[in-house]
């Protein structure tokens, strides 16, 4: 068995076999270390909602097949109002689309090894040249890509991760069929994608409806357990008591019944990314983390770091003269806040800010955003202060004043 490649890739998920993907279409010599089994997967790692949109699945070439509805609108809901925008976007069968990127990878000749668990980084001279894996097993490569998401065992060892505890969001996520997607009351969510703000069934997050076709969809919540949860917490209630809670009291489930075998359950950290590589090592997709503050998305954002990262090992390892030193590497920290997320610290402060107001704020936010120009939403999505700005009123100085403090003590 080989032992030497190009670019080692810890973990098949979105962004590992995304770049294991690039770089073997480039003719690199690449291997992806995947701790789950091959005859079972994704069955452990099978924990995303799958929303996204066209200009993912054009950008990464993935077929339609691996959809298991296109949708047409965007849905918001607060307590007591919803906001309807035309945004066309797709909800992934999550398992299929990972299987079509391993599948793809290995027909342009990537290398996978299944049952394979990332314990440690093998280094040398203070710089990781390989990696452990299975105990005793080791692999080496010219650069080490890890793409294992929260756990980050290479990221973690070489100091690059910073995930903080306190900013892990918990989820969990059932498919039904039998959902009334047209309540009187509710928004139409009939091939919509909806998320709602509503501190009584997510409190410091959000809950959601994907529409997955005929009367079937997505049904899940997730939140961090920041000051609004402390704030408006039932704390008998874990996150299963959450979604049940919403499950027995929006008429919108009253007939609905759970899909055997559909449940995801999974976890993100809604904070900065921190380090992003260093020698010879780069950090992709949620070891970094790269989901969306504000409203979760991160399959985009991940396949888009998995890109940067195979943009920069192709510049490392072309010359006659590989040079994969920290200094060259940093493409990908500058390709990552230009073309992945940027922005990031002023959509982070948005989302904060967004999960600290109460209920009847996110009323009232509803109502400013029916009113104003469509595209505010998407400009104060993006951290444009002007939009961000249209959005506040004279009674929201408490909120600030609780936010400064917020971010203070952070």
């Amino acid at each position: 068995m080989n032992d030497r490649f190009d670019v080692v890739v810890a973990g098949a998920g979105p962004a590992g076999a995304q770049c294991a993907r690039d770089l073997a279409a480039r003719d690199y010599d690449v291997v992806v270390l995947e701790t789950e089994s091959e005859d079972g997967f994704p069955r452990q790692s099978n924990k995303s909602t799958g929303g996204t949109f066209p200009s993912m699945l054009s950008a990464f070439g993935i077929p339609n097949e691996v959809v298991m509805n296109f949708t047409d609108d965007i849905v918001i809901e607060s307590p007591n109002e919803h906001l309807v925008q035309q945004q066309a976007g797709g909800v992934l069968d999550f398992g299929a689309f990972k299987n079509y990127l391993v599948n793809d990878g290995q027909e342009k000749g990537a290398e996978y090894r299944f049952d394979a668990r990332v314990s440690n980084p093998i280094t040398e001279g203070g710089e990781i040249v390989g990696v452990q894996y299975n105990g005793s097993k080791e692999v080496y490569g010219e650069i080490v890509v890890d793409a294992t998401g929260p756990a980050a065992p290479l990221a973690k060892a070489l100091d690059v991760s910073d995930l903080k505890r306190e900013k892990q969001a918990i989820g969990i996520e059932y498919e039904f069929e039998g959902v009334d997607l047209d309540v009187e009351g509710y928004a139409d969510l009939t091939d919509a994608m909806m998320l709602r703000l509503d501190h009584e069934f997510a409190p410091g997050g959000y809950s959601w409806i994907f529409h997955t076709g005929e009367d079937t969809a997505k049904v899940g919540l997730c939140y961090i357990q920041n000051e609004s949860y402390q704030r408006y917490a039932d704390t008998r209630r874990t996150v299963d008591g959450y979604l049940r809670h919403w499950l027995d009291t929006d008429p919108r489930f009253r007939d609905a019944e759970r899909i055997e075998g559909r449940q995801h359950r999974g976890s993100a950290h809604i904070q900065g990314p921190g380090g992003l590589s260093t020698d010879n090592f780069m950090a992709i997709g949620d070891t970094v983390p790269t989901i969306d503050p504000l409203w979760g998305e991160g399959i985009h954002k991940g396949m888009r770091s998995a890109r940067a990262a195979a943009i920069t090992a192709d510049q490392c390892l072309i010359p006659n003269e590989p040079d994969t030193s920290a200094e060259n590497v940093s493409l990908y920290d500058d390709l990552w806040h230009t073309e992945v997320a940027p922005k990031m610290d002023a959509r982070l402060m948005l989302t904060e800010m967004l999960y600290l107001a109460p209920n009847d704020r996110y009323d009232t936010l509803l109502r400013d955003l029916q009113r104003l120009d469509e595209n505010t939403m998407a400009e104060a999505n993006q951290g444009d202060k002007l939009a961000l700005a249209k959005l506040l009123h004279l009674d929201d100085l408490p909120l600030l004043a609780q936010f400064a403090k917020y971010r203070l003590r952070r």
